[in-house]
Protein backbone atom coordinates (compact mmCIF):
# COMPACT_ATOMS: atom_id res chain seq x y z
CA UNK A 1 0.00 0.00 0.00
CA UNK A 2 1.62 3.46 -1.03
CA UNK A 3 0.98 6.28 1.28
CA UNK A 4 0.69 10.18 -0.51
CA UNK A 5 3.45 12.48 -0.09
CA UNK A 6 3.18 16.05 0.03
CA UNK A 7 5.76 18.45 -1.67
CA UNK A 8 5.77 22.59 -1.36
CA UNK A 9 7.47 24.62 -4.07
CA UNK A 10 8.40 27.40 -2.67
CA UNK A 11 9.67 30.90 -3.68
CA UNK A 12 13.11 31.39 -4.50
CA UNK A 13 13.16 35.22 -4.78
CA UNK A 14 10.94 38.21 -3.86
CA UNK A 15 8.30 38.62 -6.18
CA UNK A 16 4.44 39.50 -7.56
CA UNK A 17 2.36 36.45 -8.45
CA UNK A 18 0.82 37.35 -12.08
CA UNK A 19 -1.14 34.39 -13.02
CA UNK A 20 -1.96 31.25 -11.31
CA UNK A 21 -2.16 28.61 -13.97
CA UNK A 22 -3.76 25.61 -12.56
CA UNK A 23 -6.28 25.21 -9.55
CA UNK A 24 -7.05 22.59 -6.68
CA UNK A 25 -7.25 19.04 -7.14
CA UNK A 26 -5.78 19.63 -10.67
CA UNK A 27 -3.08 16.91 -11.87
CA UNK A 28 0.17 17.87 -13.00
CA UNK A 29 3.08 16.55 -14.75
CA UNK A 30 6.55 17.40 -14.03
CA UNK A 31 7.79 20.56 -15.72
CA UNK A 32 4.17 21.79 -15.73
CA UNK A 33 4.04 25.47 -15.57
CA UNK A 34 1.52 26.71 -12.20
CA UNK A 35 2.24 29.87 -11.52
CA UNK A 36 3.55 33.30 -12.81
CA UNK A 37 5.81 35.62 -11.13
CA UNK A 38 6.72 38.76 -11.72
CA UNK A 39 10.40 40.25 -10.52
CA UNK A 40 12.86 43.48 -11.94
CA UNK A 41 10.30 43.22 -14.74
CA UNK A 42 11.13 39.98 -15.60
CA UNK A 43 8.62 37.14 -15.69
CA UNK A 44 9.62 33.87 -14.37
CA UNK A 45 7.50 30.85 -14.82
CA UNK A 46 7.50 28.15 -11.84
CA UNK A 47 7.33 24.66 -12.87
CA UNK A 48 7.01 21.34 -10.93
CA UNK A 49 9.51 19.33 -10.31
CA UNK A 50 7.44 16.02 -10.42
CA UNK A 51 3.62 14.95 -11.04
CA UNK A 52 1.25 14.82 -8.38
CA UNK A 53 -2.57 16.42 -7.92
CA UNK A 54 -2.61 20.40 -7.00
CA UNK A 55 -3.22 19.91 -3.13
CA UNK A 56 -3.55 23.44 -1.54
CA UNK A 57 -2.64 27.06 -3.53
CA UNK A 58 -1.19 29.24 -1.14
CA UNK A 59 -0.82 32.62 -2.95
CA UNK A 60 -3.03 34.54 -6.06
CA UNK A 61 -3.00 36.62 -8.15
CA UNK A 62 -1.43 40.15 -7.10
CA UNK A 63 0.26 38.54 -4.31
CA UNK A 64 4.06 39.69 -3.21
CA UNK A 65 5.73 37.13 -2.08
CA UNK A 66 9.14 36.39 0.06
CA UNK A 67 11.96 34.11 -1.05
CA UNK A 68 11.20 30.71 1.50
CA UNK A 69 7.36 31.36 0.77
CA UNK A 70 5.53 28.49 0.25
CA UNK A 71 3.60 28.69 -3.00
CA UNK A 72 1.82 25.41 -3.33
CA UNK A 73 1.88 21.85 -2.41
CA UNK A 74 1.67 19.00 -4.69
CA UNK A 75 0.19 15.56 -3.79
CA UNK A 76 2.12 12.45 -5.27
Amino acid sequence: MSRERATDIVAEMVANVIAVSVEVGDTVAAGDQVLLLESMKMEIPVLTDQGGRIDKIRVGVGDVIQEGDILLTIIH
